[in-house]
């Protein structure tokens, strides 16, 4: 289940950073918070435009760390506020989650659906 802080970060400004593990070692990249939506199932969905190097590590180690925050909402210990979530990903290029997506963002080329083991407030 997706926190209602974690809904609300993703209603603001901020920013997300994907780390994955690929054979050649870590890879991270960004993107907005606003361009996340949450599927029915709880799964995070993020538009891919490049994401190349993100999509072969998945292909090799689906386990990825995702931070989101902002510091447009109230935190733990006061302005700003961030998450920390583990979980496994997938890159998707048909379908309902691409089409949802594909919509609001022309330029995608694949959805990065990510399925949460855990969900961490930090700050």
């Amino acid at each position: 289940m997706i926190p209602e802080k974690l809904l609300e970060i993703l209603k603001k400004d901020g920013i997300v950073a994907i780390a994955t593990l690929g054979q050649d070692g870590p890879h991270m990249v960004n993107t907005w918070t606003s361009y996340v939506r949450i599927s029915d199932d709880g799964r995070l969905l993020i538009p891919a435009g490049y994401m190349h190097r993100t999509e072969s590590n998945i292909a090799f180690n689906p386990d990825v760390l995702i931070t989101l925050a902002s510091s447009k909402v109230q935190g733990l210990h006061g302005a700003g506020a961030g998450f920390l979530v583990k979980g496994k990903a997938a890159f998707i290029t048909s379908g309902p989650d691409f089409d949802l997506l594909k919509s609001r963002f022309d330029w995608l080329r694949a959805t990065l659906a990510v399925t949460p083991d855990s969900i961490t407030q930090t700050w």
